[in-house]
Protein backbone atom coordinates (compact mmCIF):
# COMPACT_ATOMS: atom_id res chain seq x y z
CA UNK A 1 0.00 0.00 0.00
CA UNK A 2 2.29 3.26 -1.43
CA UNK A 3 1.11 5.84 0.37
CA UNK A 4 -0.23 9.68 -0.98
CA UNK A 5 2.65 10.49 -3.78
CA UNK A 6 4.38 13.69 -3.02
CA UNK A 7 3.38 14.84 -6.30
CA UNK A 8 1.03 13.89 -9.34
CA UNK A 9 -2.44 13.80 -9.38
CA UNK A 10 -4.96 12.77 -6.37
CA UNK A 11 -8.41 13.16 -7.33
CA UNK A 12 -10.40 13.54 -4.14
CA UNK A 13 -14.45 12.88 -3.09
CA UNK A 14 -16.87 12.57 -0.48
CA UNK A 15 -19.18 9.56 0.17
CA UNK A 16 -21.55 8.84 2.44
CA UNK A 17 -22.19 4.86 3.23
CA UNK A 18 -25.53 4.28 2.55
CA UNK A 19 -28.20 1.68 3.16
CA UNK A 20 -27.06 -0.41 0.33
CA UNK A 21 -23.59 -0.68 0.77
CA UNK A 22 -23.74 -1.84 4.56
CA UNK A 23 -24.27 -5.61 6.20
CA UNK A 24 -27.08 -5.94 8.79
CA UNK A 25 -23.66 -5.34 11.19
CA UNK A 26 -23.72 -1.62 9.42
CA UNK A 27 -20.11 -2.27 8.21
CA UNK A 28 -19.29 -1.29 4.50
CA UNK A 29 -19.37 -4.70 2.57
CA UNK A 30 -16.36 -5.27 0.63
CA UNK A 31 -18.51 -5.42 -3.25
CA UNK A 32 -19.25 -1.55 -1.96
CA UNK A 33 -15.43 -1.26 -1.21
CA UNK A 34 -15.11 -2.61 -5.20
CA UNK A 35 -17.90 -0.20 -6.29
CA UNK A 36 -16.33 2.68 -4.67
CA UNK A 37 -13.17 2.30 -6.83
CA UNK A 38 -14.75 1.79 -10.08
CA UNK A 39 -16.96 5.12 -9.50
CA UNK A 40 -14.27 6.91 -8.27
CA UNK A 41 -11.96 5.78 -10.75
CA UNK A 42 -14.77 6.92 -13.31
CA UNK A 43 -14.95 9.86 -12.17
CA UNK A 44 -11.20 10.37 -11.94
CA UNK A 45 -10.39 9.76 -15.58
CA UNK A 46 -13.52 12.05 -16.29
CA UNK A 47 -12.00 14.86 -14.59
CA UNK A 48 -8.56 14.24 -15.70
CA UNK A 49 -9.23 15.00 -19.20
CA UNK A 50 -8.68 11.50 -20.10
CA UNK A 51 -11.87 10.59 -21.59
CA UNK A 52 -11.83 13.89 -23.62
CA UNK A 53 -8.11 12.64 -24.70
CA UNK A 54 -8.00 9.07 -25.40
CA UNK A 55 -11.43 8.14 -25.48
CA UNK A 56 -14.17 7.02 -22.17
CA UNK A 57 -11.65 5.60 -19.62
CA UNK A 58 -8.94 5.72 -22.04
CA UNK A 59 -9.58 2.47 -23.25
CA UNK A 60 -11.47 -0.82 -21.95
CA UNK A 61 -10.10 -1.63 -18.37
CA UNK A 62 -10.04 -4.99 -16.52
CA UNK A 63 -9.46 -5.15 -13.38
CA UNK A 64 -7.07 -8.20 -13.10
CA UNK A 65 -6.23 -7.84 -8.84
CA UNK A 66 -7.40 -5.95 -5.71
CA UNK A 67 -5.95 -6.02 -2.47
CA UNK A 68 -8.38 -4.65 0.23
CA UNK A 69 -7.01 -4.08 3.43
CA UNK A 70 -10.08 -3.30 6.12
CA UNK A 71 -8.58 -1.94 8.96
CA UNK A 72 -11.72 -0.37 10.45
CA UNK A 73 -14.70 -0.98 9.17
CA UNK A 74 -16.60 2.26 8.00
CA UNK A 75 -20.42 2.20 9.31
CA UNK A 76 -23.85 2.97 7.86
CA UNK A 77 -24.08 6.60 7.78
CA UNK A 78 -20.64 7.67 8.19
CA UNK A 79 -18.63 10.19 5.61
CA UNK A 80 -15.59 9.23 4.44
CA UNK A 81 -13.11 11.14 2.54
CA UNK A 82 -11.76 9.45 -0.51
CA UNK A 83 -8.11 10.22 -2.23
CA UNK A 84 -7.35 7.97 -5.32
CA UNK A 85 -3.92 8.38 -7.38
CA UNK A 86 -1.92 5.97 -9.41
CA UNK A 87 0.19 3.49 -8.04
CA UNK A 88 2.76 2.07 -10.41
CA UNK A 89 2.85 1.55 -14.25
CA UNK A 90 3.36 -1.57 -16.17
CA UNK A 91 3.65 -2.07 -20.36
CA UNK A 92 -0.09 -2.47 -20.44
CA UNK A 93 -1.23 -2.05 -16.92
CA UNK A 94 -1.23 0.13 -14.16
CA UNK A 95 -2.32 0.62 -10.37
CA UNK A 96 -5.03 2.20 -8.75
CA UNK A 97 -4.72 2.98 -5.02
CA UNK A 98 -7.58 4.17 -3.07
CA UNK A 99 -7.74 5.48 0.59
CA UNK A 100 -10.83 5.94 2.65
CA UNK A 101 -10.57 7.12 5.96
CA UNK A 102 -14.44 8.20 7.70
CA UNK A 103 -15.52 10.92 9.87
CA UNK A 104 -16.16 7.92 12.69
CA UNK A 105 -12.94 6.14 12.80
CA UNK A 106 -13.71 3.72 10.09
CA UNK A 107 -10.51 2.92 7.27
CA UNK A 108 -9.62 1.30 4.19
CA UNK A 109 -6.83 0.94 1.98
CA UNK A 110 -7.19 -0.48 -1.39
CA UNK A 111 -4.74 -1.05 -3.96
CA UNK A 112 -5.91 -2.17 -7.77
CA UNK A 113 -4.46 -3.58 -11.01
CA UNK A 114 -5.83 -3.01 -14.08
CA UNK A 115 -5.12 -4.13 -17.35
CA UNK A 116 -5.24 -1.76 -20.67
CA UNK A 117 -7.46 -3.74 -23.48
CA UNK A 118 -8.09 -2.22 -27.14
CA UNK A 119 -11.94 -2.08 -27.27
CA UNK A 120 -12.20 -3.50 -30.27
CA UNK A 121 -10.48 -7.17 -29.50
CA UNK A 122 -10.18 -6.60 -25.60
CA UNK A 123 -6.39 -7.42 -26.23
CA UNK A 124 -4.17 -5.97 -23.55
CA UNK A 125 -2.16 -2.58 -25.00
CA UNK A 126 0.34 -0.50 -24.11
CA UNK A 127 -0.89 2.47 -21.85
CA UNK A 128 -1.66 5.37 -23.95
CA UNK A 129 0.48 8.69 -24.19
CA UNK A 130 -2.43 10.72 -22.41
CA UNK A 131 -2.33 8.14 -19.85
CA UNK A 132 1.42 8.81 -18.63
CA UNK A 133 1.10 12.36 -19.09
CA UNK A 134 -1.41 12.41 -16.50
CA UNK A 135 -0.66 9.68 -13.82
CA UNK A 136 2.86 9.46 -14.57
CA UNK A 137 4.31 11.64 -11.76
CA UNK A 138 2.38 9.91 -9.04
CA UNK A 139 3.12 6.27 -10.04
CA UNK A 140 6.75 7.80 -9.12
CA UNK A 141 8.79 5.41 -11.33
CA UNK A 142 6.84 2.46 -9.78
CA UNK A 143 6.77 -0.68 -12.05
CA UNK A 144 3.95 -2.92 -11.07
CA UNK A 145 3.50 -6.63 -11.81
CA UNK A 146 -0.11 -7.94 -13.76
CA UNK A 147 1.14 -11.67 -12.61
CA UNK A 148 -0.79 -13.60 -10.32
CA UNK A 149 0.40 -14.47 -7.11
CA UNK A 150 -1.88 -16.33 -4.93
CA UNK A 151 -1.91 -20.19 -4.86
CA UNK A 152 -4.06 -22.65 -7.09
CA UNK A 153 -6.55 -24.90 -5.12
CA UNK A 154 -4.90 -28.68 -3.99
CA UNK A 155 -4.69 -31.31 -6.66
CA UNK A 156 -6.80 -33.57 -4.26
CA UNK A 157 -9.61 -32.39 -2.93
CA UNK A 158 -9.82 -33.63 1.18
CA UNK A 159 -11.73 -32.79 4.06
CA UNK A 160 -10.92 -29.94 4.89
CA UNK A 161 -12.43 -28.58 1.81
CA UNK A 162 -16.45 -27.26 0.40
CA UNK A 163 -18.15 -27.07 -2.33
CA UNK A 164 -20.84 -24.18 -2.45
CA UNK A 165 -22.67 -23.08 -5.16
CA UNK A 166 -22.87 -19.62 -6.12
CA UNK A 167 -26.05 -18.98 -8.58
CA UNK A 168 -25.14 -16.01 -10.38
CA UNK A 169 -28.11 -12.87 -11.19
CA UNK A 170 -28.92 -10.66 -14.31
CA UNK A 171 -27.62 -7.46 -12.21
CA UNK A 172 -24.45 -9.43 -11.76
CA UNK A 173 -23.52 -8.89 -15.26
CA UNK A 174 -22.06 -5.72 -17.07
CA UNK A 175 -21.84 -4.50 -20.09
CA UNK A 176 -19.33 -6.76 -21.27
CA UNK A 177 -21.55 -9.44 -20.38
CA UNK A 178 -18.75 -10.75 -17.94
CA UNK A 179 -19.54 -10.84 -14.18
CA UNK A 180 -18.65 -7.67 -12.93
CA UNK A 181 -16.20 -7.09 -10.48
CA UNK A 182 -17.98 -6.29 -7.70
CA UNK A 183 -19.62 -9.30 -7.95
CA UNK A 184 -17.29 -11.51 -7.17
CA UNK A 185 -16.93 -9.80 -3.46
CA UNK A 186 -20.40 -10.40 -3.47
CA UNK A 187 -19.52 -14.12 -3.20
CA UNK A 188 -16.88 -13.48 -0.30
CA UNK A 189 -19.75 -11.75 1.42
CA UNK A 190 -21.80 -15.14 0.96
CA UNK A 191 -18.76 -17.40 2.36
CA UNK A 192 -18.39 -15.26 5.46
CA UNK A 193 -21.92 -15.21 6.47
CA UNK A 194 -22.31 -18.81 6.58
CA UNK A 195 -19.84 -19.12 8.94
CA UNK A 196 -19.83 -15.84 11.37
CA UNK A 197 -16.87 -15.81 13.55
CA UNK A 198 -14.95 -18.76 12.15
CA UNK A 199 -13.28 -16.72 9.48
CA UNK A 200 -10.42 -13.37 9.10
CA UNK A 201 -13.98 -11.56 9.34
CA UNK A 202 -13.70 -7.11 8.29
CA UNK A 203 -15.57 -6.83 11.76
CA UNK A 204 -14.10 -4.18 14.17
CA UNK A 205 -11.59 -5.04 16.14
CA UNK A 206 -9.96 -7.31 13.70
CA UNK A 207 -7.83 -5.83 10.77
CA UNK A 208 -8.07 -7.98 7.45
CA UNK A 209 -6.46 -7.93 4.02
CA UNK A 210 -8.82 -9.25 0.88
CA UNK A 211 -7.08 -10.35 -1.96
CA UNK A 212 -8.74 -11.15 -5.14
CA UNK A 213 -7.77 -12.01 -8.67
CA UNK A 214 -9.15 -12.47 -11.49
CA UNK A 215 -8.55 -14.78 -14.32
CA UNK A 216 -10.64 -15.28 -17.73
CA UNK A 217 -14.41 -13.66 -17.28
CA UNK A 218 -16.86 -15.56 -15.97
CA UNK A 219 -20.04 -15.78 -18.81
CA UNK A 220 -23.83 -15.19 -18.56
CA UNK A 221 -25.12 -18.80 -17.82
CA UNK A 222 -21.91 -20.23 -16.38
CA UNK A 223 -22.31 -22.51 -13.42
CA UNK A 224 -20.18 -21.47 -10.84
CA UNK A 225 -18.88 -23.02 -8.04
CA UNK A 226 -17.12 -21.79 -5.09
CA UNK A 227 -14.50 -23.88 -3.33
CA UNK A 228 -13.47 -22.92 0.16
CA UNK A 229 -10.61 -23.69 2.56
CA UNK A 230 -10.51 -22.32 6.06
CA UNK A 231 -7.04 -22.48 8.17
CA UNK A 232 -8.31 -22.09 11.57
CA UNK A 233 -9.88 -18.75 11.90
CA UNK A 234 -6.48 -17.14 10.38
CA UNK A 235 -7.14 -17.40 6.37
CA UNK A 236 -9.59 -18.25 4.14
CA UNK A 237 -9.26 -19.29 0.62
CA UNK A 238 -11.64 -19.00 -1.47
CA UNK A 239 -11.70 -20.21 -5.83
CA UNK A 240 -14.32 -19.63 -8.56
CA UNK A 241 -14.52 -22.42 -10.41
CA UNK A 242 -16.18 -23.64 -13.43
CA UNK A 243 -16.09 -27.12 -14.44
CA UNK A 244 -12.80 -27.72 -12.27
CA UNK A 245 -11.29 -24.72 -13.91
CA UNK A 246 -10.20 -21.86 -11.83
CA UNK A 247 -11.67 -18.08 -12.96
CA UNK A 248 -10.80 -16.77 -10.09
CA UNK A 249 -8.97 -17.09 -6.20
CA UNK A 250 -9.82 -14.94 -2.97
CA UNK A 251 -7.80 -15.29 0.14
CA UNK A 252 -8.71 -13.82 3.23
CA UNK A 253 -6.00 -13.24 6.56
CA UNK A 254 -6.09 -11.36 9.69
CA UNK A 255 -3.05 -8.27 9.51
Amino acid sequence: MVPLPERGRVYRARRRVRLGDAAPSQRLRLDACARYVQDIGNDDTEESGLDAQAGHGGGVWVVRRSVVDVVSPPRWGEWLDLATWCSGIGGRWAGRRLSMVGEQGGRVEIDTLWVHLRPETFVPARLPPAFLDIYGDAAGGRKVSAKHVLDPPPAEVGPELEWMRWPLRAVDYDVMNHVNNAAYWSAIEEVLARSPGRDPHPRAGQPVRAVLEYGSGIEAGAPVELLVRRDNDKQLDVWFTIDSAVHATARLTTL
